[in-house]
């Protein structure tokens, strides 16, 4: 699996799980939704994804 894929995964679960608890648990984890968001965009003008660091650590290509 190649890391651009990687990254879209790990952003949807972590969008998915941001959701889910801000229904179930807290409305405050709506925050995470946001901090995944400004993430993608600042990481799409800058090229710095800490996501994409840690895959290529773990061996996606």
């Amino acid at each position: 699996m190649t890391v651009d894929n990687g990254v879209r995964i790990v952003a949807g679960c972590m969008l998915l799980l941001s959701l889910a608890l801000t229904h179930w648990v807290h409305p405050g984890f709506f925050w995470l939704s946001v901090f995944v968001g400004v993430n993608l965009i600042q990481s799409a003008f800058t090229g710095l994804c800490p996501a994409a660091m840690l895959l290529k650590r773990m061996g996606f290509k």
